[in-house]
């Protein structure tokens, strides 16, 4: 499991001001499992944040390379500075398969379910949610607000699980990000 397609989060055309030689850098994001990486961009290709690359095993028509993986804190300031933006994006394009965790999410263990994982959900919310949809799958995060009473904003919620998953290298259970294999949706 890896991402294929991916959306710049910063692109420097003549490299970082520390590499031995300058090539075309940019920064992206996975519009799946939200893996950082560093990628080098085809000799004359121009990017700018927002664009959509494929770096699949196809053929690449902007990206010669992957460079490697990052964490947040090797993205520059303007990476970081978009990442919120991005996440909510890639959120928001893909409300059906956050709205499916909803639907699908499980017991990691006997004392801890998936659901407990976002912030705001604590037991009371998990059981209320649980409760809500054997009664019918959600449709959509309005749909999970209207039936979950007093829930938090659901869309927020995922936002700041990825958020934290992509911050801390050493989150134990990941939802959404790309890390140590884990039960992912």
């Amino acid at each position: 499991m890896r991402d294929e397609n991916f959306i710049v989060l910063d692109f420097l055309p003549k490299g970082r001001n520390d590499a031995r030689r300058p090539e075309p850098v940019a920064q992206v994001i996975g519009e799946r499992f939200f893996s950082l990486l560093e990628v080098i961009a085809k000799e004359g290709a121009t990017l700018k944040q927002g664009d959509k690359v494929y770096i699949g095993e196809g053929e690449r028509k902007d990206i010669d390379h992957i460079k490697r993986r990052l964490s947040v804190r090797e993205l520059t300031t303007f990476a970081r500075s978009e990442l919120p933006f991005m996440i909510e994006k890639i959120v928001n394009n893909n409300e059906s398969r956050y709205v499916s965790f909803f639907n699908n999410a499980q017991p990691i263990t006997t004392r801890l379910h998936q659901l407990e994982l976002l912030p705001g959900v604590g037991n009371k919310h998990m059981w209320d949610i649980i409760s809500e949809r054997k009664k019918g799958q959600f449709k959509s995060f309005e749909d999970l607000r209207n039936r979950v009473k007093l829930l938090p904003d659901p869309k927020g919620m995922i936002i700041k699980r990825i958020t934290q998953e992509l911050e801390n290298d050493n989150e134990r259970f990941r939802l959404f990000v790309l890390g140590p294999p884990q039960r992912r949706f």
